[in-house]
């Protein structure tokens, strides 16, 4: 009895020191398991885009002649660098050479040459990022910051440097846990477990049986999602206690990314995120514990003390940024719609009293400063009046309408910016870009003859999204970008981002403003709200415009959004179409993107040439009907 006694009463402290406690794993011991975990998701990485190397040809999701835009403000020697070793037998050549090296990874060993293995893994797959640019999920970005610290680990002499470098690794790693989880947390859909079902539903991400499951089982489903967020924004208590807790929470995390691989698909994640729970296992074991004797600790009080420098300054910086992105100009007016908004709008120029008045409406997270280029030129090298401003939720304009947010109160906002801020007896030219486009169309119906024209700058069409399988799919995840970017900004994250290299197109009195306004996260809010209500309005499109009778336009279209997706092109001439008994144009601005018609000086220059070309002809000819032109800037003299 006495036997049976002392084994019953061991068992729990036997599950106990197996559930709880810290893991007890050595620096090297730390440092292999995480170098090789990384080697598994670069040799799975190469082996993809190896197997899939028809998306990089023309029209592939990964053609360089179109990804390399996104180096096109780089370092001229950096973008060198790159574009070579984005060519297709320079890329594949690299791919075979990294699976040879990650497949030697995989073998035991603790040589100075794994660390060059891990070195030249993670050099190039930031070297690779930007041609690869879809297909990684971020996987690749968490294996490379683990190849360059364990890499550096391991040919560093110094116990001291290599412990902070695996402390580099362990606090990262927290860091994307919690940061992560906070921003989930700060979002309706998480907290009220509906997060989960949209995610399983989708074409991308989702998966059918777990779909299923999901809306038989709500509550477990629910239970699941509140369990994630645990998970994240709880990750670091694997720290409490000695690391009581770190084989809990290390094992919770790699079943989270083992599911995230068998059910969205994402493969890469089981092995990527889990490379670096070995360095966390070892910076989380007391100093005490002999497996990690001699453990030098002076990276994580220098981190925080550093991290809690950085909260002071994001803080600072985000007053200020705010103050800036809705401060206006010195000549800004504001002034209150039917809705109760209060729209804040710039006169940047009078002009002649008898001549009309260019209203300029931006596009989706973008304001009037994006028109820089165009607006001044209308206003120095024109009679004509103009006006720009921002919608309800952008830069200095508030909303403060209580109802749902639909397309119709902008329209309406725009109506009431025209009656309260021209002239009665002034006519108007209504210029729009992208959504704004769509407004100023909308807009005519409520303005009669106050309308002198209206031009389209590679405008939106509300039967995009049935006739477009490309506005589909990159339509699809805007909203939630919009919404995580709110909400890391909202966590006080807009001190880390960086400049987007198109504000550096704009003119340079601009540049400060537009930026402080990107990273304002009521801008990215305003962002979702239009674009949810897009989405809707647009799929209840029954298939046909309204005719425009009297109302001269001109579309201008960018060459690259046409190329793209020619059936944009075609929906474009249907806007012009809809004008009828009225002068109409159709322009494609060659070379031109969706956002440089309007940032790049040289197309915004051919804009305003256009724009002022084509309506200086109506000053001169009586406004009746006349056939629509279409043609191209820069080729159409040899067409």
């Amino acid at each position: 009895m006495k036997l049976v006694r002392r084994i019953t009463s061991a068992v729990p402290d036997k599950v106990a020191s197996a559930v709880l406690g810290p893991i007890p794993v050595g620096r090297d011991r730390a440092l292999g398991l995480s170098e090789r975990l990384a080697a598994a998701t670069s040799l799975t990485s190469s082996l993809e885009y190896l197997t899939q190397r028809h998306e990089m040809g023309k029209g592939g999701m990964n053609d360089w002649d179109i990804a390399k835009d996104s180096i096109a403000h780089a370092n001229p020697l950096l973008r060198r660098v790159i574009d070579i070793a984005s060519g297709r037998r320079t890329t594949t050549a690299l791919h075979v050479a990294r699976a040879a090296v990650a497949s030697a990874m995989l073998l035991p060993g603790r040589s100075a040459w794994r660390g060059a293995g891990s070195l030249f893994l993670g050099a190039s797959s930031a070297l690779l990022g930007p041609r690869q640019h879809y297909g990684s999920d971020g996987a690749d970005q968490v294996a490379t910051l683990v190849q360059i610290a364990t890499g550096g680990a391991r040919l560093v002499p110094s116990p001291a440097a290599k412990d902070a470098l695996l402390w580099y690794v362990a606090l990262q790693s927290n860091l994307s846990y919690l940061v992560s989880g906070w921003v989930k947390l700060l979002g309706p859909d998480w907290r009220d477990g509906s997060a989960l079902p949209g995610v399983m539903r989708t074409h991308t991400y989702g998966h059918e049986g777990m779909h299923t499951w999901i809306r038989n089982n709500p509550r477990p489903a629910k239970l699941l999602a509140h369990g994630v967020l645990a998970l994240e924004c709880l990750f670091p208590l694997a720290y409490l206690k000695g690391g009581k807790l770190t084989r809990p929470v290390l094992a919770s995390a790699a079943a989270f990314h083992l599911a995230n691989g068998y059910f969205m698909g994402l493969g890469r994640f089981a092995t990527a995120f889990p490379a670096m729970h070995p360095l966390i296992a070892y910076t989380a074991a007391p100093r005490t514990h002999p497996a990690v004797a001699g453990r030098d600790d002076r990276a994580l009080p220098a981190a925080l003390t550093l991290l809690a420098g950085a909260t002071v300054a994001a803080g600072v910086t985000a007053v200020h940024r705010r103050m800036r992105a809705t401060e206006g100009w010195r000549t800004s007016r504001v002034l209150t719609t039917r809705h109760g908004n209060r729209l804040q709008y710039e006169e940047m120029a009078a002009g002649d009293t008898d001549r009309p008045v260019f209203v300029l409406a931006s596009g989706l997270l973008s304001t009037s400063e994006h028109y820089a280029w165009i607006s001044e030129r209308l206003c120095y090298e024109s009679s004509y009046g103009v006006i720009t401003y921002a919608r309800a939720g952008y830069a200095g304009s508030h909303r403060r309408a209580t109802t749902a947010y639909r397309l119709t109160e902008s329209v309406d906002d725009l109506v009431d910016l025209v009656n309260g801020a021209v002239a009665p007896h002034r006519k108007v030219i209504l210029v729009g870009h992208s959504i704004g486009g769509e407004l100023a169309r909308r807009a005519v119906a409520h303005l009669g003859d106050r309308v002198h024209g209206v031009v389209y700058l590679d405008s939106s069409h509300p039967d995009q999204f049935h006739r477009s399988p490309q506005q589909r799919v990159t339509g699809a995840g805007l909203a939630g970008n919009f919404t995580s970017m709110s909400r890391a900004l909202r966590l006080g994250t807009g001190a880390l981002l960086a400049r987007p290299w198109w504000i550096k197109e704009l003119p340079a009195a601009y540049q400060e403003k537009v930026f402080a306004q990107y990273a304002d996260a009521r801008m990215w809010d305003a962002a979702r709200r239009e674009w949810t209500a897009l989405r809707e309005d647009f799929e209840a499109f029954p298939g046909r415009l309204a005719p425009i009778e009297g109302v001269p336009a001109l579309v201008i279209s960018a060459q690259r959004t046409v190329d793209r997706d020619p059936e944009q092109l075609l929906m474009h001439r249907e806007l012009a179409e809809a004008h009828r008994s009225a002068p109409t144009e159709t322009v494609v601005v060659e070379g031109a993107g969706h956002d440089t018609l309007l940032i790049n000086s040289r197309y915004a220059h051919q804009v305003t040439d256009r724009v002022l070309a084509f309506f200086r002809s109506l000053d001169e000819r009586p406004r009746a009907a006349r056939p629509g032109r279409s043609v191209t800037l820069e080729k159409e003299a040899s067409r």
